[in-house]
């Protein structure tokens, strides 16, 4: 299976299944002498791990994160970056295979199990194996070290809207969206929520999200005006996320139905004399490059296809037949795609600010 590495001067591949006896990644050309340790990645990966309220998993993986190279105490005392490819590990403690017993042999109608068939000749059915969300656990670990690399940037994910329920914009509180089970930034909106996915887990059924992620402090002038562009690079990156059906950058498919008058973000000099927007419909960029404004990404993630509603399906025998898949399965995987769309934020950014640096010299 190729193609597990993503990212140019800063590269992230990873390794690993879901029901393995671990899941992995390395980071490559991350610079020499940044702070780092276990503790901070951490940080990010509490936000991910499963079971942590009733609408994810209820799978319970403490993902405790292991360096097992790329870092060196210096004379300081102080645990930095060698520049050397850093190795991270998180175990996998709570596999119960068995739950995917009645549907080894069965596609799920919504699920990569038959595109994996059909290239690959065979699959592992414990929990998708490679094509399992869990994957993202390591993504969101090397993001932690890409935001090393990101010194006066902030990165913040949210999610904006399950099923047909949005958020009111007016109401937006980033300090709410730590306080309450689905990273919601609007306070009033989480009520509604609960007593909505409640109904949807209850049903054994699933439903899809929106999360927008915002990176503030970028620097004018990241990216490339061709094959190169920020914009270009960061939907690829959150495409590359698992359930994830639509990618948007600023106001993305609603641009559709502006006019040329209301898209243009008009220019104003600041009174730092740099340039000044008045609105900010670009999503932060032009031309494949960041004009110093918030990146702003929004992603779309389709439903969880483990449902315990009876489906129309075929086998790898190629009879017909119904499938119900049990075991432990997120009502609405978008939760905790969240800290994924931030890593994968920080992840770009990173390497774009490398490639600039290569190719400009500092700013």
């Amino acid at each position: 299976m190729s193609h597990n590495t993503f990212g140019h001067l800063f590269r992230v591949t990873t390794w690993g299944e879901s029901h393995g006896e671990a899941i992995g990644c390395v980071v490559d050309g991350c610079p020499p002498g940044l702070p780092l340790t276990a503790a901070e990645i951490q940080v990010f990966l509490d936000q991910r791990k499963p079971g942590q309220s009733r609408f994810t998993t209820q799978r319970r993986e403490p993902d405790t994160v292991e360096i097992l190279s790329g870092v060196f105490t210096d004379d300081a005392g102080q645990q930095v970056t060698t520049g050397a490819p850093i190795s991270l590990v998180i175990r996998n403690v709570d596999q119960r295979s068995k739950d995917y017993g009645d549907i080894k042999d069965k596609f799920r109608p919504g699920h990569a199990d038959i595109t994996y068939w059909e290239k690959y000749g065979i699959r592992d059915y414990r929990g998708g194996g490679r094509s399992s969300a869990r994957e993202t656990a390591m993504r969101v670990a090397a993001g932690a070290v890409a935001r090393k690399v990101l010194p006066g940037i902030t990165i913040r994910g949210a999610l904006v809207q399950i099923g047909e329920h949005q958020v009111d914009r007016s109401r937006w509180d980033w300090e709410a969206v730590g306080s309450n089970p689905f990273f919601c930034p609007d306070p009033c909106a989480v009520a509604e929520w609960t007593t909505y996915l409640d109904g949807i887990r209850k049903a054994g059924s699933s439903i899809g999200a929106v999360i927008e992620v915002v990176a503030e402090g970028v620097p004018a002038g990241l990216g490339a005006p061709l094959y190169a562009k920020l914009d270009q690079d960061l939907a690829s990156a959150m495409m590359s996320i698992n359930a994830v059906k639509g990618v948007e950058i600023g106001a993305g498919m609603a641009s559709a139905e502006l006019t040329g008058e209301a898209n243009a973000d008009e220019i104003r000099i600041g009174n730092d004399g740099k340039p000044r927007f008045l609105s900010n419909h670009a999503g932060g960029i032009l031309g494949g490059i960041s004009t110093g404004q918030p990146v702003v990404c929004r992603f779309a993630v389709k439903p969880t296809s483990s449902i315990l509603s009876s489906r129309q399906t075929i086998d790898r025998h190629g009879k017909e037949t119904d499938i119900i898949t049990k075991g432990r399965h997120d009502p609405c995987v978008g939760i905790r795609a969240v800290p994924v769309g931030e890593a994968m934020m920080a992840i770009v950014l990173a390497d774009h600010v490398l490639r600039d640096r290569a190719q400009c010299g500092p700013r």
